[in-house]
């Protein structure tokens, strides 16, 4: 006669055994369909489009758009006209070495740019991405910074999209300050067609001879934690020479530029009163030693385009500030003072 304890001790083991073969099958379907899911986000989702818009106000929108040649969306935060019964132009606009993502580091929060450009018949974008980047092309992703590829998105993706979304007219300025006032003349460079008027506020123009290589470093390296080889290659290299504004200036011809940094030295903004210093002691020391070193070193390069330019006899609007650091209250000046001369290069 048969055990029926044995029976029902092989029927358990059958049963755990088939159990145990279910689970290993499920747990290895989840890992491929895990691996198949990470491989496809790290694929490119499409062409570069419209994501959303958020309109917080008539006068304030954000936009967000995809960017293909980095694969993520895009935050732009975007003034608009104060007349929109007909396309306007556009100002693209962009942050220093923060990108707007560093607290204290844009446009909107250390200017008064939301009620100067309240009555004006022009759309300001101004991306909120990008911190650390110089706003270029890099040649590889950086475990830090991330993948950046500026020049890509500011001049062939963004602008179609941008001009869509906002009834623009596609006349288009650009303008930036610090590590974007080198940016902006870089871009202008690479794209010449695309801009009415550039703008370079404190904007060291040399990227292949120092000082210029040493600030790159400087705002990528030892403020942002990546790798400068990442983004051009080796020092010296001919990434670095393709993206130095100085050297490629005839490319700048035909642009309407307003170019402008101060001495060095401490002027009006650089007092307890002045803008963002909220009477502060230690802040104005800072703002005084190493403003002061960094608008000193850019007011060399800002003379040496100078030159360049007036060599090859292309017309630009310089302003040098016989005073005046590395620092916003100038920087704001700056945009009040390029207003009218962008307003009629542009129609706006």
């Amino acid at each position: 006669m048969v055990d029926d304890g044995r029976m029902m001790r092989a029927g358990a083991n059958r049963r755990t055994k088939a159990a145990l073969t279910a689970l290993t099958v499920a747990v290895a379907t989840v890992v491929a369909l895990l691996a198949n899911s990470t491989t496809a986000t790290a694929e490119p989702a499409g062409p570069s489009r419209l994501d959303h818009i958020v309109k917080n106000s008539f006068k304030m929108w954000t936009m967000y758009v995809y960017s293909q040649s980095m694969n993520r969306v895009i935050q732009l935060d975007v003034l608009r006209p104060a007349n929109t019964s007909a396309p306007r132009p556009t100002l693209y606009l962009l942050n220093g070495a923060g990108g707007g993502q560093v607290a204290e580091s844009d446009w909107e929060s250390q200017t008064d740019i939301a009620s100067f450009f309240g009555d004006k018949n022009v759309n300001v974008i101004i991306p909120r991405d990008g911190k650390y980047s110089y706003y270029t092309d890099w040649l590889k992703t950086d475990p830090k910074l991330g993948t950046n590829k500026w020049t890509t998105f500011l001049t062939k993706e963004l602008p179609p999209i941008a001009d869509a979304a906002l009834d623009a007219n596609g006349t288009n300025a650009l303008g930036g300050l610090s590590m974007s006032g080198t940016s902006t003349l870089a871009l202008a460079e690479h794209a010449p067609k695309l801009y009415k008027a550039v703008s370079a506020f404190s904007g060291c123009a040399q990227t292949d001879t120092e000082p210029g290589q040493t600030y790159v470093r400087l705002v990528v390296e030892s403020r942002g934690g990546g790798s400068v080889e990442n983004m051009w290659g080796p020092i010296g290299g001919p990434l670095w020479r393709a993206n130095d504004p100085t050297i490629n200036a005839e490319k700048l011809r035909g642009i309407d530029l307003y170019i402008a940094s101060g001495s060095g030295l401490p002027g009006p903004y650089d007092t307890l009163s002045g803008p963002n210093i909220d009477g502060d002691p230690a802040v104005l020391a800072n703002q005084i030693a190493v403003g002061g070193v960094l608008e000193g070193a850019i007011n060399q390069c800002t003379h040496a385009l100078q030159t360049r330019l007036q060599q090859l006899n292309i017309p630009a609007t310089f302003h040098f500030n016989p005073t005046g650091t590395h620092s916003w209250g100038y920087w704001q000046a700056d945009l009040h003072r390029w207003w009218p001369r962008l307003a009629a290069s542009i129609g706006a």
